[in-house]
């Protein structure tokens, strides 16, 4: 059985306790393309993220991970507040927001694009098909905020809408001593 295998097996039996395990590394042989962290997602072309790949979270700074949906009424709410705060921190920390909706069919790249240019995105944004991401940080609805310290371990994780001011708590938590 392999550690995604386990992990979803401990999550349907509720010990998720397992997934953060995993998520700090506590699990061997835990982070890369097996479903935990870090791990590469897909970016795209849009206002402050470019096509390619970005690993989540980033390997040299706190990371603010915003999974959302376009369809989901909280997540535009969320936004205003991920806005605010990525404009105070700027290079400090590292933003990117993470849809697990598919493209084909109905929505498009194009679809995405336009949602983050009307809700004022000017981060990373990407794409986890097969929500990956949303199992390896045990989410369980949108909008879900992380934050992640420089080492990559979580520092704080948030189901439903969070406050600006509740951001920059955490994220001044993630930050090094200076």
């Amino acid at each position: 059985m392999n550690r995604r295998q386990l992990l979803t097996a401990l999550g349907g039996l509720g010990l998720t306790g397992a997934s953060v395990a995993a998520l700090r590394g506590d699990l061997p042989g835990t982070g890369g393309d097996d479903g935990t962290l870090p791990m590469r997602l897909e970016t795209l072309d849009a206002r402050g993220s470019t096509a390619g790949e970005t690993a989540v979270p980033a390997a040299d700074r706190p990371t603010v991970i915003d999974l959302f949906a376009t369809w989901c009424a909280p997540c535009k709410e969320q936004m205003d507040a991920l806005s605010t705060v990525y404009e105070e921190y700027g290079d400090r920390v590292a933003f990117v927001s993470v849809t697990n909706e598919r493209i084909g069919g109905t929505l498009t790249r194009e679809d995405v694009r336009q949602w983050w240019q009307t809700h004022d995105g000017q981060w990373t944004v990407a794409l986890d098909p097969e929500s990956d991401l949303m199992a390896a940080v045990g989410a369980s609805g949108l909008p879900y905020l992380v934050v992640a310290d420089a080492s990559g371990a979580i520092s704080w994780d948030h189901a439903g809408v969070a406050s600006a001011a509740t951001l920059r708590t955490e994220i001044d938590r993630a930050l090094p001593e200076t």
